[in-house]
């Protein structure tokens, strides 16, 4: 979702462009139309660090999925770009349409992407079915390959002038805010800005901050902090490697592609702690070290989707007038 609002209003200036959402655990409201907002198929975030199976079942609308797949209009498109959604992607494999998968999770399983020490062939079986799609082309923390490329980084990050205010920015969509503020609690001489999946409201503990996810206030608080506390997802670690700040990742348990993604930051000299509640030390020592690794990614994303949408476009005509 943060990746599409860097991408999209460029599709739209190269021609018309209908927007597709799925799922019903996106946090972020998006700055332009929405021509399909669908149920798809999400996981549930728990409270202890993994995801709630019992509920990402429960959620679960197998009759309401194949139905939207079955009415997806998706022959009458010229192109169908993918990141790693299941409608699109099925839809067009079900009615033998040429999809394009642009996205993070097509470059987690290529051979020069570091891998977690332990094997999990479940985590790869999603990773490589539950959104197929024709041709593949990837985003990593470096580049891969000539299909494989650089983070992209949105124009919000890449044009603001980073400051340090001595905060610290969380956030741990899959921990209870009680877990995160008991192991905070342990730091009081910090101030932390905790972005809470779990709470509707603003309140302050002591020397901790919760409110609610907020796409402009996490910017707000990314962008000033001295350093950051989150997932091993893939947009905030590789931001916060543009701008250069302290960043301690914990991977979101029994996902394959977290693993995979803190693999790769350890390789890179990033703090990866694997037991929240128990890897105090580690949670000490990057605190106490100065500075964070910084990569510059250059914009190349209006060029990587030109050469993407001309190489792409068998058909001849790139888009409708």
């Amino acid at each position: 979702m943060a990746r599409a609002t860097a991408i999209v209003p460029l599709l739209k200036e190269m021609g018309e462009t209908d927007v597709l959402v799925s799922g019903i655990s996106g946090d972020i409201n998006l700055p332009f139309p929405v021509r399909y907002q669908l149920y798809g198929m999400s996981f549930i975030f728990g409270t202890k660090g993994g995801v709630d199976l019992e509920k990402t079942i429960l959620k679960l609308r197998l009759f309401r999925f194949l139905k939207d797949v079955a009415r997806l209009p998706v022959k009458k498109y010229d192109i169908v770009l993918c990141d790693f959604e299941p409608v699109s992607a099925w839809a067009c494999k079900l009615k033998r349409k040429k999809s394009i998968g642009l996205g993070h999770q097509y470059a987690v399983l290529h051979p020069d992407s570091p891998s977690p020490p332990k094997s999990d062939w479940f985590g790869k079986l999603i990773l490589k079915h539950y959104a197929p799609v024709s041709k593949k082309y990837g985003f990593h923390f470096k580049q891969l390959d000539a299909f494989n490329f650089e983070p992209v980084i949105r124009p919000d990050i890449r044009n603001c002038k980073p400051e340090n205010k001595g905060h610290f920015t969380v956030y741990l969509p899959s921990f209870s805010d009680e877990k995160i503020i008991r192991i905070l609690s342990l730091w009081p001489e910090i101030k932390w800005e905790v972005f809470s999946k779990h709470s509707k409201s603003t309140y302050r503990i002591s020397n901790i901050l919760i409110q609610p996810i907020s796409l402009e206030k996490f910017n707000l608080s990314f962008t000033s902090c001295e350093g950051i506390l989150c997932t091993a997802g893939f947009e905030t670690p590789a931001e916060t490697i543009f701008m250069g700040k302290k960043l301690c990742v914990v991977p979101i348990k029994n996902q394959f592609e977290q693993a995979c993604n803190a693999a790769f930051l350890s390789e890179m000299g990033i703090t990866v702690i694997d037991d929240l509640l128990n890897d105090r030390l580690k949670i000490k020592h990057w605190l106490e070290n100065s500075g964070g690794v910084q990569i510059k990614y250059q914009d190349k994303t209006g060029e990587i989707l030109q050469k993407i949408i001309m190489h792409e476009n068998v058909s001849g005509v790139l888009f409708k007038p």
